[in-house]
């Protein structure tokens, strides 16, 4: 009778000490889990972002106020006039390709259930043949499918930009991977130009960098659009570090919500570098991450 007595006392304790370990073990193996969620969305076929970047603060419509910067005004057919009545050149506006208007996947590699959860949540994709850098046994140029999600609102904010802005594309992705690929997404051609790898250049800080001087000498009337700040460390007065883009953020409104609106604002200044600078101090950025505001080229 006192045994178990001595039984009853004890046990409680020993429930919770087992109930302790249980929940301990449960919580390390939804750790596990959440890492392999999270992995999902790191297969990218070209990916332009340095791991270490962390996106800017977003900006808002809100933030901007008009009456900062010398402005001009657009009339109805979309050509930019100054105070005095005098032409100014349109708003030239470079994109970037990966994580900025798309998300690209080797087909191969692709987890199912990332597209699975794209077509749940109403994202556009589609699929690509590009040409492989690599060869076949055979010597022939090797094909590789290519699984592509659209950025929300792509259509309707490159439609809408090109109405006051030129358009380029500048990607740091091969031409075989780039050109099928853009084709799908601009076919109505919007794009003046396109730039691939080649034309981008390495410094001593960073490769594949996009020297926007080979598309205009006047920088006061060009802006670059990319999720890789590093990609435009030699005109940072003119660059905007947008959030990177992946099949994971089915809701993500960046385009339309936040980019149009301050691009609209942008092609209504004469020096959109003054502007840029107000929003994201870059050269103050780039000198944290110990690059130079001139850093020499190679």
């Amino acid at each position: 009778m006192a045994e178990l007595t001595q039984a009853e006392v004890y046990s409680p304790r020993w429930t919770l000490q087992v109930w302790r370990a249980l929940w301990n073990w449960l919580a390390f193996f939804f750790q596990i889990f959440l890492q392999i969620l999270r992995g999902l969305g790191h297969y990218p076929l070209l990916s332009g972002s340095s791991p270490s970047f962390k996106p800017l603060p977003v900006v808002e419509l809100s933030d901007l106020d008009p009456s900062d910067t010398a402005s001009v005004n657009i009339s109805p057919d979309a050509e930019v006039i100054d105070d005095s009545g005098s032409r100014v050149e349109r708003l030239t506006v470079v994109l970037d390709l990966d994580e900025t208007l798309v998300c690209a996947y080797e087909t191969s590699s692709m987890p199912a259930a990332l597209r699975d959860q794209a077509e749940e949540a109403g994202l556009q994709w589609f699929e690509i043949e590009c040409v492989s850098s690599d060869k076949e046994c055979e010597g022939k140029p090797k094909i590789n499918y290519v699984t592509v999600f659209e950025r929300p609102g792509l259509h309707e904010f490159l439609k809408q930009l090109s109405e006051f802005a030129d358009l380029v594309l500048f990607t740091a992705g091969l031409e075989g991977y780039a050109r099928p690929l853009v084709d799908q997404i601009d076919v109505e051609k919007l794009f003046s130009q396109r730039l691939y790898r080649p034309s981008t250049i390495s410094t001593e800080y960073r490769d594949h960098v996009k020297d926007l001087s080979c598309i205009s000498k006047d920088l006061c009337r060009i802006v670059i659009v990319d999720n890789n700040p590093f990609s435009f460390l030699l005109q940072p007065l003119n660059g905007i570090p947008c959030i990177p883009f992946s099949p994971g953020q089915p809701h993500d409104d960046q385009l339309l919500t936040v980019l149009l609106p301050l691009l609209k604002h942008l092609s209504q200044q004469r020096d959109v570098r003054s502007a840029l600078y107000e929003r994201f101090h870059m050269p103050e950025w780039f000198q944290k991450h110990g690059i130079p505001s001139s850093p020499r080229t190679l």
